[in-house]
């Protein structure tokens, strides 16, 4: 089993002994390790156009916060979470997409979905421009929930089986501690920037690339799948 988000055992004893200034930089870790990442191109996929694979996601994180909350002995610098996710392209521009993600020894569930729009559709001399919205909620956790909102711009060009990709947007979350007294932890509201770049290669298998910025908080995530 990864060590991500099945926290061994889904017990998050320790999180009652970290002060409020790190339970915001735990809050941070679990936004930039959930919220929904597509990583894909802005350009739409029209609509005969679809997108289907497997993914991961490796969240570099504040392990010293981290080995408290879990009260486990944690000592890892990354948070991996996979993820399988499915995009359709629609009329007038419109994709829409989802993913999902299980561990069901613990029952730890993570699911995601998006709506975007193409303001550019893109062409041989000019960019695609898409603008996108999000939602993404984690729930199973004894002692907490995240729920993440997000907007967010990107621009693309493909170059034959390249397709760089580029955005930036906004994550609104909110990070809840669950059974825990208002006088420890209070709820955090992470109101923070996104930044990311990505490429994708489709070879008849298509791959994606992306580094992500969350909350100040770095990310990398790939992908395999058919596009």
């Amino acid at each position: 089993l990864l060590p991500g988000l099945s926290f061994a055992g889904n017990d998050l004893d320790g999180i009652e002994k970290l002060n409020q200034e790190n339970f915001r930089i735990f809050a941070e870790n679990m936004v930039a390790a959930t919220t929904y990442k597509a990583t894909a191109p802005a350009e739409p996929l029209g609509i005969t156009g679809f997108d289907i694979g497997i993914g991961l996601t490796a969240v570099r994180l504040d392990k010293d916060v981290f080995k408290v909350a879990s009260d486990a002995g944690w000592d890892y610098s990354y948070m991996p979470v996979p993820r399988v996710f499915a995009q359709k392209g629609l009329p007038f521009g419109i994709d829409v997409g989802a993913s999902y993600t299980s561990v069901s020894d613990v029952g730890i569930k993570l699911f995601g979905a998006e709506i975007r729009k193409a303001i550019l559709s893109g062409g041989v001399a000019t960019p695609a421009v898409g603008v996108r919205i999000s939602y993404s909620k984690l729930s199973g956790l004894d002692k907490l929930e995240v729920e993440n909102k997000g907007i967010d711009l990107s621009i693309s060009k493909g170059f034959a089986v390249l397709t760089p990709y580029a955005g930036i947007g906004r994550t609104f979350s909110k990070v809840t501690p669950v059974g825990v007294d208002d006088s420890l932890l209070k709820e955090e509201d992470v109101d923070e920037s996104v930044v990311f770049a990505g490429v994708n290669i489709n070879l008849g298998v298509n791959l994606g690339f992306e580094v992500n910025k969350t909350a100040g908080v770095t990310n990398y995530s790939g992908k395999i799948g058919v596009r």
